[in-house]
């Protein structure tokens, strides 16, 4: 298993590191320069959670946090709900 959210496909990706030196124009200097450019990693932020499918069974996946509070995923009841006996 992959770094790879089961859902929606999210993985890792592939951006640079930007690294400046000197002071702004706005504050006064003559601007900002680069002066390094480094390969790095975007990694989705995957968590290991309990999914309950549309069968009812329930199985463990990873899945990136995106889609845990989009709702995509239906997660395991645990108990059942609070009733208050008739007397």
């Amino acid at each position: 298993m992959g770094m790879k959210c089961a859902i929606s496909g999210k993985k890792p990706s592939v951006g640079n590191k930007i690294r400046y030196r000197g002071k702004a124009k706005y504050l006064g200097g003559v601007g900002k320069k680069i002066t390094g450019k480094t390969k790095r990693r975007f990694l989705p932020n995957l968590q290991r959670i309990q999914v309950q499918d549309e069968n009812g069974t329930v199985k463990t996946i990873r899945v990136a946090v995106s889609v845990i509070r989009s709702g995509l995923v239906q997660k395991p009841v645990r108990r059942k709900a609070f009733q208050i006996s008739k007397v």
